[in-house]
This record gives C-alpha cells, sequence and structure tokens, in this order.
C-alpha cells in the first residue's frame, strides 16, 4: 500500500481538480482508498459525486459550563481565563456564565473552582463520512464553524482511510491535503510516501511553493510538483522549474491554462471525464504516468 497526497502552499491552485483526475486515473489500474483532508473546505465530493455510507461524529475540545446553583460568586474563574470567556451575564455582577464562543477549552476554570462548581465537556466539533465513489471509497468530513482540533479530524480520517486500504489489499490511498503549512497539512502528510504539490505562476504561490516544500523537507517526505495553469505567465513557470531542479525536486509536468476545465467542474465532472483529449487532460495524463512510476 502506498500514500500520495496532494498539496498546495495556498489555496486555488487548482489541487482538488488535479487530485479528482488522478483519482479517476488510478482507479483503472489500482483498487484505492480516497481521504479529503481539507477539512475546513472539503470539496472533493462535488467532483465524484459520492453516496454517503457511514456516518461519524467528531468531538474536539472542551467548552466550560457553570453550574449557576452551585457556584458561589467568587470569581476566581474570571481571574484565571486569559480568553476572555467568563462574563456576566445580563450585567448581573454577582453571576458568571461561559460564553462557549470564546471558551479555548483550557479548563483553567474547571481546575481553580472551590466549589466544582464548573463542568467541561468534549464538544461535537464536525462530522465526518465514508461515502462510495465510482473511484473507490472516499473518506470526507464537515468540520463545524469555528471549531478547532482540525488536525486532529484528518489525522481519523486518515487512519480509517489506511485501515480500509489495509483491510482490502488495495494499492494505494490518496490523500488531497489541505493548503498552507499548519497542523491540518502535517497531519495529512504523515505516513506519505510521496507528495504532489499543485503549484501556479503566481508571486504568492511560488513563495508559498518553497514554503510547503521545507515543510515536507522537515519531516522527510519525498516531493514532486506540477505547475498548474503554467502558459499564463511563462517566465515564472521557467523560475518554478529552474528553482526546483536546483533543489533536486523533480517537475512531473505543466497544465496550460484551459476553459474546458471550468466547463466540467460546472457539471460536476473533472476535465478528463469531460474531454479527455483536451490540453489540461492530457497534461494530467502524462503526470499520472510519471507518479505510477515514482510510487
Amino acid at each position: 500500500m502506498k500514500q500520495l497526497v496532494v498539496l498546495s502552499g495556498k489555496g486555488g491552485t487548482g489541487k482538488t481538480s488535479v487530485t479528482a483526475c488522478i483519482a479517476g486515473l488510478a482507479s483503472k489500474e489500482m483498487t484505492l482508498v480516497l481521504a479529503d483532508a481539507d477539512v475546513d473546505a472539503a470539496n472533493l465530493e462535488l467532483l465524484l459525486n459520492p453516496r454517503r455510507r457511514d456516518t461519524y461524529q467528531f468531538t474536539g475540545g472542551f467548552k466550560a459550563s457553570i453550574d449557576r446553583e452551585a457556584c458561589i460568586s467568587c470569581g476566581r474563574c474570571m481571574e484565571v481565563c486569559r480568553f476572555g470567556a467568563v462574563v456576566h451575564p445580563d450585567g448581573d455582577p454577582d453571576a458568571y456564565s461561559v460564553d462557549p464562543v470564546s471558551c479555548e477549552g483550557c479548563k483553567s476554570c474547571y481546575y481553580q473552582c472551590p466549589v466544582n462548581a464548573i463542568s467541561a465537556e468534549r464538544t461535537v466539533a464536525g462530522t465526518w463520512y465514508l461515502s462510495d465513489s465510482h473511484c473507490g471509497p472516499l473518506f470526507h468530513a464537515e468540520m463545524f464553524a469555528g471549531e478547532e482540533n482540525s488536525g486532529k479530524l484528518v489525522s481519523e480520517l486518515k487512519k480509517a482511510a489506511a485501515g480500509l486500504c489495509g483491510s482490502h489489499d488495495c494499492g494505494l490511498v490518496l490523500v488531497d491535503g489541505p493548503p498552507g503549512i499548519g497542523c491540518p497539512v502535517i497531519a495529512a502528510c504523515a505516513g506519505a510516501d510521496l507528495a504532489l504539490i499543485v503549484t501556479e505562476p503566481g508571486v504568492s504561490a511560488i513563495h508559498d511553493l518553497h514554503r510547503i516544500l521545507q515543510t515536507l523537507v522537515h519531516f522527510g517526505i519525498q516531493s514532486s510538483v506540477c505547475i498548474n495553469r503554467s502558459d499564463i505567465n511563462v517566465s515564472r513557470t521557467e523560475e518554478i522549474e529552474e528553482s526546483c531542479r536546483n533543489e533536486g525536486i523533480p517537475v512531473l509536468g505543466r497544465i496550460p491554462y484551459d476553459d474546458r476545465v471550468t466547463m466540467a467542474m460546472c457539471r460536476g465532472k473533472t476535465v478528463l471525464e469531460y474531454d479527455p483529449a483536451s490540453p489540461a487532460s492530457m497534461a494530467v495524463l502524462g503526470i499520472w504516468k510519471k507518479l505510477r512510476e515514482f510510487l
């Protein structure tokens, strides 16, 4: 079993579109399991049209609450709360309650309350799903607004995907990773055999490409790059290729700007499904052939 994670230093580079195309190509040659690890803005399902099979709750951090009857109004909870989450409801200086939006779940008030009037319970921070797509089983999730621990949710998704892949003797776990370099990205990269970074020839994209490459080097994960919309700024594309060449990072291909990609997305399809002979489709096919050699 191999793990391929598709990443981007920034959002909007076409990472998910490329992942969906790779899923379609890979599924014709091997059995695979997919995981959409971009849990804060998951959208791989928009191109794969999966049918949900199972739904699970994800519990995140803690939220504190105060028992008004047990509270002795000592004010210790307000003193130790660093986030301003303990408030006076209705302006009553002798009453205390916790604003759940401001509460960060540190439990300082819970431990400091002299009469044990404060409880701290784990909250349901999102849901995750196992669905069936035409490319294979898909694990994806929905993180609720304002919730945290998305890195933990990504880890749960990947663990479930790897477990299913191992039990069914699948050849590949394909992960659509989140953008950036934060905790969810690190969780998505864990255990990966290869990372494919989808970038584009723009100033911010090139800057963030270097950041994600540094992150992958730090964790010892082999990297490769493809350049999407490569013809909108040829000099920047050549700059990316030269930089990667100097770093010993393979550039697997260029994907030209192709309006058929947008047409396909409007119909809930990948460009390979919509027009397999289009320039973008042929470019992605070439990238997959090189990826297959690496894997």
